[in-house]
C-alpha cells in the first residue's frame, strides 16, 4: 500500500467525480499538532457514501496543503507519507514513495523504525502532523528562580512569565513517541504539562549559562534571542533528538523580584547614586531644608521645634555641615581636573574650537606646535637643529608660535597671528 502524486492535467474532471474517495485534514487552527484526515463531500457526486471510515479506498485520494506533513497508517503503522503539498492517490499494490519533501532522506531512517511489513490490514487511516510554527504557548515560573548577578555582585530571585514557540522538525518521530494512541486530534495543550516542567528546568539552565555570560538581570528581556538559543540547546538532547520537536522562539512579558532581591537592588541603586557629590549634596540640603519644614508644623509650637533644631544643629549640624564641605570639595576637584582631561582629549585652536585632529575643521589652521618645535620645508616636525626626516637645518631668523603654529620672523616678539609672546 502507498501513494504516487495526482496531476491536474491527468485528472478529466473534479477529484469528487473520478475517484472513489477524496481525503484531507480536519481543520487545523494556531495551536493544533496533529490531526486525522476527513473525507471530502463538496456536492452530490461522489457516490461513496457507505464505505468505512477506517478504510481507504484503493484509488483514493488524499489532499495535502502547505506546511502540513501526510501520513498513510495501516494497523497503527506508517506505510507511507509525504512532506510535499500536492494531491496523492492511494493505491494498494503500490510500494511506499516516500516523499520527503524539505526534510531530505533523514525521514527513511525514522521510517523505517515505525514502518508496517505486512499485508494491509482491516484498518486504514491517513493523519496529518502540522509543520507550521506552533505559537502561544504559556509559560511562568511557580517559584523564584535563583539568577547570580555580577553588576549586583549577589544571588537574586525573579519570577518570569511569557510565551514560547515550538516546531516539529522529524514528524514521524514526533507521531510515534508524542501523539497519544488512538488520537484523532491533538492541541498543544492537552500534552504540554510533562513539557512545560521540562522547559522550565532548561528556562533555570538558560537563565544559569546568561550569568555566566554577565547580562544584567534587568536587561533577560531584551535579550530574548540568546535565551531561545539556550533552550533550544538545553533541550535539544529531549525534544529534538528524541521527539522530533524543538524551541523555536522565547518572548518574555514580564519580570519580578522577590522581596529581598528588589530590597538589594534598590539599595544598590541608590549607592550607586549617592557616588555622586552633586548627588550627595542634593540629598544633605535636601534632608536639611525637609527638617526645617516638619520643624514648623509641630503641634507644640514652632518656637520650641526650632529651639530643638538649634540644639541638634550642635551635634547633627557639625555632621551636616562636614558633609557639605566634602562634597564641595569632590566637585572642585573634579572640576579642576576637568580642564586637563579635555587638554589631554584635544587642542583648542586660536578660533575657539576644540578639536583632536592636526587641523582645526572650522577654520583649517594646523595644531599649534609644542615650544621649540620648528616645521621644516619637507613638512617634518623637529625639536632638534636638523630636520630627522631630510636633514635640513632649523632656519635662522624664524620661530612658530607655540599656540597657534604660525610662522614669525626671529625679531618679531609677538605672533601677529594670536598675539602670543615669544618664549
Amino acid at each position: 500500500m502507498g501513494i504516487i502524486k495526482a496531476f491536474f492535467n491527468a485528472v478529466g474532471g473534479t477529484l469528487a467525480d473520478q475517484w472513489q474517495e477524496v481525503l484531507e485534514a480536519d481543520s487545523m487552527d494556531d495551536s493544533t499538532v496533529f490531526t486525522k484526515g476527513v473525507k471530502v463531500r463538496t456536492d452530490g457526486r461522489n457516490n461513496n457514501r457507505k464505505g468505512n471510515s477506517d478504510i481507504i479506498s484503493d484509488g483514493s485520494v488524499i489532499h495535502v496543503y502547505p506546511n502540513q506533513f501526510m501520513m498513510l497508517v495501516d494497523g497503527g503503522k506508517i506505510v507511507d507519507y509525504t512532506a510535499e503539498e500536492g494531491y496523492y492517490i492511494v493505491k494498494n499494490a503500490s510500494a511506499p514513495s516516500l516523499f520527503n519533501g524539505q526534510f531530505g532522506d533523514a525521514l527513511k531512517d525514522a521510517f523505517n523504525r515505525v514502518k508496517f511489513g505486512g499485508t494491509p490490514s482491516s484498518k486504514q487511516q491517513a493523519f496529518y502532523v502540522n509543520l507550521q510554527e506552533i505559537k502561544g504557548i504559556r509559560f511562568g515560573t511557580p517559584s523564584p528562580v535563583n539568577y547570580f548577578d555580577n553588576f549586583y555582585n549577589s544571588e537574586l530571585f525573579l519570577r518570569a512569565h511569557g510565551t514560547y514557540s515550538i516546531k516539529v522538525t522529524d514528524p514521524i518521530r514526533f507521531y510515534s513517541e508524542v501523539i497519544p494512541k488512538n488520537a484523532a486530534r491533538v492541541d498543544i495543550n492537552d500534552i504540554n504539562e510533562q513539557y512545560l516542567s521540562e522547559f522550565l528546568e532548561a528556562f533555570q539552565a538558560s537563565l544559569n549559562r546568561m550569568s555566566v555570560d554577565s547580562i544584567r538581570i534587568s536587561q533577560i528581556v531584551s535579550h530574548a534571542p540568546e535565551l531561545s538559543k539556550y533552550l533550544a540547546d538545553a533541550l535539544d538532547e529531549s525534544w529534538k533528538k528524541l521527539r522530533g520537536f524543538e524551541v523555536l522562539a522565547v518572548g518574555i512579558k514580564g519580570i519580578s523580584y522577590d522581596e529581598e532581591s528588589q530590597k538589594l537592588i534598590n539599595l544598590r541603586n541608590q549607592g550607586a547614586m549617592l557616588g555622586d557629590p552633586a548627588v550627595r549634596e542634593g540629598y544633605v540640603q535636601g534632608a536639611i531644608a525637609r527638617g526645617i519644614e516638619n520643624a514648623g508644623s509641630n503641634t507644640a509650637g514652632s518656637a520650641q521645634a526650632f529651639m530643638g533644631i538649634g540644639l541638634g544643629m550642635g551635634a547633627g549640624g557639625n555632621f551636616a555641615a562636614s558633609a557639605s564641605a566634602a562634597n564641595q570639595a569632590q566637585m572642585q576637584r573634579q572640576a579642576a581636573a576637568a580642564p586637563a582631561n579635555e587638554a589631554a582629549d584635544g587642542w583648542v585652536c586660536s578660533c575657539g574650537r576644540r578639536n583632536t585632529g592636526k587641523f582645526c575643521p572650522e577654520c583649517g589652521k594646523p595644531k599649534p606646535a609644542p615650544a621649540g618645535e620648528w616645521v621644516c620645508k619637507c613638512g617634518h616636525r623637529n625639536s632638534g637643529k636638523f630636520c630627522s626626516e631630510c636633514g635640513s637645518p632649523r632656519p635662522a631668523g624664524e620661530w612658530i608660535c607655540p599656540k597657534c603654529g604660525h610662522p614669525n620672523a626671529d625679531s618679531s616678539k609677538f605672533c601677529p597671528e594670536c598675539g602670543t609672546q615669544k618664549e
